[in-house]
């Protein structure tokens, strides 16, 4: 099995954890940190990020050629999307749907997605194609696997801090394809020399150096 697919699992197991934390159960039908979005609605947002991987590798592959793992980010909708686009709305409804049965389901079904991949990702050729949820375009496993693991990280913090948590740290095998991929973005989006100096010179740093 690939490094980034023994990535994925440990991320996915941590998000297991988080979503089966008590904290969270606590505060369940609480606004979150994220505008819009209820502790349950993240909670089940985050657990898709596992629960939806099996299905995506259900589906029949693609024909390629391939995209680019940064190059998937050009193409998807929701960046700079108003809170009440219909692809931001899309999201928030598929976390609350996934959340509908209650923390202890959802978490129930994050670990049992998680046990189910240990099997099919190590089953999966090296070279195979995919159609992530944002597509239709196609995208190396691997490559999508990385962008779960953003996902992931950000959203495992997002989770933590709404329900007065610490964060999970990942280990690196886990958060440097996620800052590799947040950096390479930030670039693109706000040049080399922003992101140069938010890092090393706070007296000239910009106001936000975002990937998103």
């Amino acid at each position: 099995m690939s490094a980034v697919r023994e990535a994925y699992l440990r991320a996915a197991a941590s998000a297991a954890a988080l979503v089966g934390d008590p904290a969270v159960a606590a505060a369940w039908a609480k606004p979150s940190a994220l505008a819009a979005f209820t502790v349950a609605g993240l909670a089940g947002h985050l657990a898709s990020q596992v629960v939806n991987v099996p299905r995506v590798l259900a589906a029949p592959a693609p024909d390629g050629p391939p995209v680019a793992l940064a190059d998937h980010y050009s193409r998807v909708t929701w960046i700079d999307a108003p809170i009440d686009a219909e692809t931001n709305v899309r999201v928030r409804k598929g976390g609350e749907a996934l959340a509908e049965a209650g923390p202890r389901e959802l978490a129930e079904q994050t670990d049992r997605a998680v046990s189910e991949l240990r099997t099919l990702l190590a089953e999966e050729h090296v070279d195979r194609l995919v159609s992530p949820p944002a597509g239709p375009w196609a995208m190396r496993l691997d490559d999508f696997l990385v962008t779960r693991l953003m996902e992931i990280t950000v959203h495992s913090d997002d989770l933590a801090y709404s329900v007065g948590v610490p964060t999970p740290d990942q280990p690196r095998e886990v958060l440097d394809p996620v800052l590799a991929l947040l950096s390479e973005l930030a670039v693109r989006r706000h040049g080399q020399a922003a992101v140069i100096r938010a890092l090393s010179r706070a007296e000239r740093a910009p106001a936000s150096i975002t990937a998103f």
